[in-house]
């Protein structure tokens, strides 16, 4: 039965209702008003004291100012001063550098190189069919020289540099090899970046992934499809030192391997949710395995969370990273841009592992010596691959 009520309460009580309404109202506006006063506050403070550090710096100082370099020493300060370890501040020339390595592609020789104790540049790899290739050069060899100049501990990172440059021109190089050292001169070119290795070792496939860029997903794509036509029975996915990359790269290899449902979310700071990707309804039925190790990262790590999410693939190896955020690209109106923390990332439906990483599901650590010839190791002498394939063989045998 319903209750009545009378005319002159339905009135109270709906004046009563706005009342309250505008109250809360109220108190949120006021809130917002003084956040946005003390963003105001806080920013003419900040304008002021650069102002006047300005201002003092053109009066005083007996040097010459690059007004560009400055410019760009601003930028890199305000965004290193938000103490956020992954935001950026990018130059017009770093922007396009950093584009080119989105994109999965490189000027230069072909070549990966780590700092060497001897002090030198070690080739850690040589890029299939690019001018290092033709020119012989091998991994291990020892650049000791880049035109002509010698390489000190002080000089590794510029000679690093100096090593690429524009389409078209020459660098000349000195070369160790062993008791041996010659100079190639080498025409700097542009090529696709090689992200994606694999081979088939006995019935089982193995891919590495060394990053994520829009030209892994190709690459992906061709070793999946060549593993499957020599019938591997599985595939063992290795993101060691693996820190990341393009996010949509990712899920379109993950929406090769695993059915129809969610991919990858991300949360902004406002507090919203939105869904990146969802993947179709094909997918790889074979048994897989990752390996991580504590270098990989960021996209990688989707990649291991999703694949458990699925129960697709149990991991083997050392608790990963943990940079479970997003970084998204704003360009400036001079060509600069800024590479911004703006969201927490979410592996279907698994939680957020920022600062966590993700633990393996059979721990296996190499040794210090096995870390230093890692390059070298191989499935006899490799204990996290070795494990790999016997989870991955068990996992066989046990369908």
């Amino acid at each position: 039965m319903r209750k009545k009520i009378s005319l002159g309460a339905a009135i109270t009580f709906m004046l009563i209702t706005a009342a309250v309404t505008f109250s809360l109202t109220t108190v949120y506006t006021m809130q917002n008003f003084n956040n946005k006063i003390s963003n105001i506050k806080e920013r003419e403070a900040m304008y002021a004291k650069l102002s006047e550090i300005d201002t003092s710096v053109r009066k005083n100082y007996i040097g010459a100012i690059d007004e560009d370099k400055l410019m760009d020493s601003i930028a890199s300060g305000y965004l290193r001063g938000i103490g956020d370890p992954y935001s950026q501040y990018l130059s017009a020339e770093d922007y396009s550098a950093y584009m080119r390595d989105y994109e999965g592609q490189l000027v230069g020789i072909g070549v990966e190189v780590t700092g060497d104790a001897s002090g030198y540049l070690r080739i850690s790899r040589v890029y299939e069919g690019s001018p290092a290739e033709a020119a012989a050069l091998q991994k291990g060899d020892l650049i000791v020289s880049v035109g002509g100049a010698a390489i000190t501990e002080k000089s590794v990172s510029d000679a690093a540099k100096a090593i690429s440059g524009e389409v078209g021109t020459t660098v000349s190089l000195g070369i160790r090899r062993e008791l041996e050292e010659f100079e190639v001169e080498l025409t700097r070119r542009r090529m696709e970046v090689p992200t994606i290795s694999y081979r088939m070792i006995g019935t089982l496939g193995y891919i590495r992934i060394t990053d994520f860029t829009e030209a892994t997903v190709d690459q992906f794509d061709d070793a999946l499809d060549s593993l499957l036509r020599q019938d591997a029975q599985g595939i063992v996915f290795d993101l060691r030192d693996n820190t990341g990359g393009s996010v949509p790269a990712l899920c379109n290899m993950l929406d090769m391997l695993v059915p129809e449902g969610e991919l990858v979310s991300v949360e902004y700071s406002d507090g919203s949710r939105t869904l990146l990707a969802r993947s179709d309804s094909s997918e790889v039925l074979l048994p897989m395995v990752t390996i991580t190790n504590k270098n990989t990262a960021s996209a990688s790590e989707l990649f291991v969370q999703v694949l458990k999410a699925y129960d697709k693939a149990p991991s083997v190896g050392e608790t990963t990273y943990g940079k479970g955020v997003m970084q998204t690209l704003f360009q400036l109106s001079d060509g600069s841009a800024v590479n911004l923390t703006n969201g927490k990332t979410y592996a279907a439906d698994s939680e957020n592992f920022d600062g966590v990483g993700i633990a393996p599901d059979y721990e296996v650590k190499l040794s210090a010596e096995e870390q230093e010839r890692f390059d070298e190791l191989d499935e006899n002498t490799d204990p996290q691959l070795a494990k790999a394939l016997s989870v991955l063989t068990e996992q066989i045998a046990g369908n």
